[in-house]
């Protein structure tokens, strides 16, 4: 099927089914452009939270259709691939997560969006990047916490508010794997370029960044600098809602440390396409499952976060 047919049919099928497409700023630029909801991971389940919609389509990783699934256990929520899981979540199993809080019982759970449903269960509060600082500044500046799964977004967190949160050992491959010396070398080729990076990204790349914020946070930014070029420390995919947004400015995508590609990929995030999306709102298949004793408990540290939002 041509791309135009599979376009024209997913809309035909969006409409026919009562249907939402929600998508991450990682997918590729042909899913943003059909989806109803291009956003980060706390707009998507800002958004899952309140859509009228019989069917939420969820194109981004596993754990992003889970927190629909969540926050909408009545919604049939659907993933075009079923394997498109998320490193980060992955380093995080939640057997040795809870042995880990188990052993650490005085202390308050703070657990990135980034993991299972099981993790979140095990949490007090869910944080996305673009609220980690100001959640984590609600609470007592002698409380203990504990925050996973990610040690380079906990150790960015910890530096900008003093804090001494208990890390979890915990990263995204794709926030690892940024070249210091490739985007030293972009600098020296770009010298009026801006740096900016995901808080995800190595203390390394962080310290040589002119602004540090979420995905939702990097893309308000280059909107509203006026600065016309930027060196990019993030999944590439934002790249593509930056240039629609700022047609006349560069936005250069700092590339990784073991590889020839000039930018940087989630493979999860990739394993998403128009066909698989197009076959996902024709069959309602894949379809994402939660256990409602899991659910029931996960949901509270989420709920707690949009209201600490």
């Amino acid at each position: 099927m041509k791309k135009s047919e599979l376009i024209s049919e997913i809309n035909r099928l969006k409409i026919e089914k009562n249907a939402v497409i929600m998508a991450h700023y990682y997918q590729i630029g042909d899913i943003q452009d059909i989806a109803d909801y291009v956003g980060d991971s706390l707009s998507l389940a800002q958004w899952a939270a309140k859509t009228e919609a019989d069917i939420i389509v969820l194109c981004g990783v596993h754990f992003m259709g889970e927190t629909a699934k969540i926050l909408s256990p009545k919604k049939k929520v659907l993933v075009p691939d079923i394997n498109a899981g998320c490193s980060l979540a992955d380093s995080c199993p939640a057997d040795e997560f809870e042995t880990f809080v188990r052993s650490h019982p005085d202390h308050t759970v703070i657990s990135y969006v980034n993991t299972t449903a099981a993790v979140k269960a095990l949490t007090d509060v869910v944080v996305t990047s673009t609220n980690a600082k100001r959640i984590v500044d609600q609470f007592p500046n002698d409380a203990k916490l504990i925050f996973g799964p990610d040690r380079n977004l906990g150790n960015y967190i910890n530096s900008v508010t003093g804090r001494s949160m208990l890390l979890w050992d915990g990263a995204c491959h794709v926030h690892e794997q940024f070249s210091v010396e490739k985007l030293v070398k972009l600098k020296l080729e770009h010298p009026g370029s801006l740096i900016i990076a995901h808080p995800e990204c190595k203390k390394t790349v962080l310290l040589m960044a002119d602004f540090i914020g979420s995905t939702q946070a990097l893309l308000n930014y280059t909107t509203q600098s006026e600065k016309k070029s930027f060196l990019v420390a993030t999944e590439s995919g934002i790249l593509h809602e930056m240039q629609k947004k700022n047609p006349e400015k560069e936005f250069i995508p700092v590339p990784p440390n073991d590889s020839t590609c000039a930018c940087n990929e989630c493979n999860f995030m990739r394993l998403n396409t128009l066909e698989k999306l197009y076959n996902c709102l024709l069959n309602e298949i894949p379809e994402i499952l939660i256990d409602e004793e899991i659910r029931e408990k996960a949901v509270k540290p989420i709920l707690r976060m949009l209201e600490m939002s």
